[in-house]
């Protein structure tokens, strides 16, 4: 069975094409609006650790506001060959967006 945690309300998401942070438990989350299509992964970039959600929206990707690498949101995968972070399932009900960690 999944375990949703509230992670913030619909009306504080980011606007299309752009990406925000949220804090949940101990960590922050990187959710991105592509195209109206919400998504969320692990907010640390793996190349020297920037903060994804600060980053910006690029042809479907988040790009690292630190060096430009660039994350697929719906798979968590960059560009360099092997990086990957986490992605998590997001729902919106009753205007609370909804993560499972």
């Amino acid at each position: 069975m999944a375990n949703f945690t509230k992670l913030t309300t619909e009306s504080e998401l980011p606007p299309i094409n752009e990406a925000k942070e949220f804090p949940c438990g101990d960590k922050l989350i990187c959710v991105a609006n592509v195209n109206g299509e919400i998504s969320a992964m692990e907010n640390v970039c793996l190349h020297r650790g920037g903060p994804l959600g600060q980053g910006v929206i690029s042809k479907g990707k988040v790009v690292c506001p630190w060096h430009g690498w660039e994350w697929d949101p719906k798979t968590g995968e960059a560009q360099a060959p092997g990086a990957k972070v986490a992605v998590y399932t997001v729902k919106i009900e009753n205007g609370d967006v909804m993560i499972e960690l």
